[in-house]
């Protein structure tokens, strides 16, 4: 499927607009709209639901959420280039394309869309980590969203499904599948995009619990999690050193040796000790 709608493709598109992909703000567009649509569809359905994507570039992605039949899409877009190509789209979907020309780490989105909202972006890799965590860490739970579906480095999307044990494990995992469901849904190489990356991509999809997955404090779970993999490869009872009395003691009331290290203990078992802690 190269043609998703009346619109030129997006080579032509790019072209036309003079709009190269630049390095400095994390850009690599992707193309094929055929990709584009099964980002948008990892999304699941979209009908009568507002959509928020962060980095549109060109719009290929920001099509796809519109052709697959989402009610509005608030697309927030720092490149200027790009606004002439994105108002060609707003007009081919009349009164369902909203675009902000601006930074998403200094706007607050979610205040301009109505329930039930769904983020779906082809994320610049210089932001993609930070927003992940914005996003996962509101004030309240559940948040405003319903789901994340959002694209990332391979190696950043791993860290988010990594279970205790495996390399790639750590406080991005802990952080996601705390509060979501988290998911690899696709994974594209380097020549989708233009330019392309060094690196292969994925597509990961989080969809929100209504209540954690287990019972903890965020602020206190932050804190032990963050402690325990700032020295990862150190003991506990030295990583975790003057966060509590007795620490040795409360790590075993948590099921956890004082001896092991935080790649190996699971979810439960640092809710466990983030609880015992807050007592």
């Amino acid at each position: 499927m190269s043609r998703i709608d009346s619109l030129p493709p997006l080579k032509d598109v790019i072209a036309r607009h003079g709009i190269a992909a630049k390095k400095a703000l994390g850009q690599n567009f992707l193309l094929d709209l055929n990709l584009t649509a099964r980002i948008a569809r990892a999304a699941g359905d979209l009908t009568g639901t507002d959509v928020l994507e962060v980095g549109p570039g060109p719009g290929g992605l920001t099509r796809g959420l519109l052709a697959e039949g989402a009610r509005q899409v608030l697309a927030i877009e720092k490149d200027s280039r790009c606004l002439p190509a994105l108002e060609e789209i707003s007009e081919a979907y009349p009164g369902r394309l909203s675009v902000l020309n601006a930074d998403a780490l200094e706007v607050d989105p979610l205040a301009h869309l109505v329930p039930p909202i769904k983020i779906v972006a082809n994320l610049p890799y210089n932001v993609g980590t930070e927003l992940l965590v914005r996003w996962l860490t509101p004030r309240e739970w559940p948040p405003a969203w319903e789901s994340l579906t959002l694209m990332f480095q391979k190696e950043v999307a791993e860290r988010i499904v990594a279970k205790a044990g495996d390399k790639a494990y750590g406080r991005l995992a802990l952080l996601a599948q705390w509060r979501t469901d988290a998911r690899i849904v696709l994974t594209l190489p380097p020549e989708a995009f233009s330019p392309p990356p060094k690196v292969h991509s994925a597509v990961v999809h989080l969809k929100a619990l209504e209540t954690p997955r287990f019972p903890a404090d965020a602020k206190v779970l932050e804190r032990v999690v963050a402690m325990a993999f700032n020295q990862r490869r150190k003991m506990l009872r030295a990583a975790l050193k003057g966060l509590t009395p007795d620490l040795e003691d409360k790590l075993i009331a948590a099921d956890i040796k004082p001896t092991d290290r935080a790649e190996t203990v699971d979810l439960e078992r640092f809710c466990a000790l983030a609880r015992i802690v807050a007592q």
